[in-house]
């Protein structure tokens, strides 16, 4: 049966409302997306208007009534009270200090509501309609601005005790090295938008030191507008320094991934963003760890893939939480 549904993706520089209809056999079309700045500056109850204004309109365009839709899924930013529906002042959403959410669009629209981080929209989203479909443990990993996971562990969404499970990022993988989670030295600082902007960095200030270039950073001044984007471009440009920091990256993916397989033993870990976009960066120093790290027992059984679903995985994400709502 046919399932109409919201979801809403909620970012700190965008928010989009998007309506999708699911066939109930693992295949989902998405009919419309309504895209409007956040705007956090201008408070809260301006980004609430805007959000009712896009799914006012949505509804009216598709023809929908509040009835016909089954439910409506919200990704957003962690941390967040996932049973209760609360977004709990997220670092990206200045302002959102315990905002009830899920009672607010119930109360309005009188639609089931659930809320999920973005990972673990992300997993559900992988599992039920991209790369993870027809596997019953999957590991996705966001590997974008910051580091999470989400987890489906025996085929069901696993959120742990209070919803924090899945938070690999926090691992810590070197006794120093680029900040990440508070901690120096982690998974996240190791690899995410973040660390390697870091990296990039420290790299460029010790060339400058010692008389070298870089491409990523022509002049000092460039410095502080280095990027995750900037070194790569500058990696396939055959610069050696932007090589070595994907090199670096890439080892300490393989050595968290190492753990993750040994201690999840999962059929498939999916990874987004920077991994979807320059995996070929990463791979060999990866593989090349992970299979110096990992149980053969297990490595053996478990693929390692880019997000099936592309840079619309947000999309999918927000809808995937509606329709795991809509079974519940």
């Amino acid at each position: 049966m046919t399932k109409k549904l919201l979801g809403l993706d909620i970012g700190g520089t965008k928010c989009a409302v998007v309506a999708g209809e699911s066939d109930g056999k693992g295949g989902i079309e998405i009919l419309s997306r309504i895209f409007f700045p956040t705007e956090t500056e201008k408070g809260v109850e301006n980004t609430f208007r805007n959000l009712y204004a896009a799914i006012d309109k949505t509804l009216e365009e598709q023809g929908w009534r509040t009835e016909d839709v089954a439910a409506i899924g919200i990704s957003c930013g962690g941390p967040l009270d996932t049973r209760r529906g609360i977004v709990m002042s997220p670092p990206n959403l200045p302002g959102w200090d315990n905002i009830p959410m899920v009672k607010m669009l119930e109360d309005r629209y009188g639609i089931r509501t659930r809320i999920q981080n973005d990972a673990n929209a992300c997993a559900l989203a992988e599992w039920q309609f991209g790369a993870g479909r027809g596997c019953d443990n999957v590991v996705f990993l966001t590997f974008g601005t910051g580091m999470g996971s989400g987890l489906i562990l025996d085929g069901r969404l696993y959120e742990g005790t209070n919803g924090n499970a899945g938070e690999v990022g926090h691992i810590r993988l070197e006794d120093d090295g680029p900040v990440g989670f508070r901690k120096a030295g982690s998974f996240e600082g190791f690899c995410s938008g973040g660390g390697l902007a870091q990296m990039g960095r420290k790299a460029a200030l010790k060339a400058f030191d010692e008389g070298r270039t870089v491409l990523f950073a022509k002049t000092p001044e460039d410095i502080p507008s280095i990027s995750a984007k900037s070194i790569a471009q500058a990696a396939y440009a055959g610069d050696p320094v932007a090589k070595e920091i994907f090199r670096v990256c890439g080892a300490h993916l393989g050595k968290a991934l190492a753990f993750i397989v040994d201690i999840i033993n999962p059929d498939i870990i999916i990874i987004g963003s920077i991994y979807l976009r320059h995996g070929d960066l990463l791979e060999e120093a990866m593989r090349a760890e992970l299979e110096k790290e990992a149980l053969d027992i297990s490595l053996d059984v478990c693929k390692i893939v880019p997000a099936g679903l592309g840079e619309k995985i947000g999309d999918y994400a927000a809808l995937s939480v509606g329709e795991w709502a809509a079974s519940e």
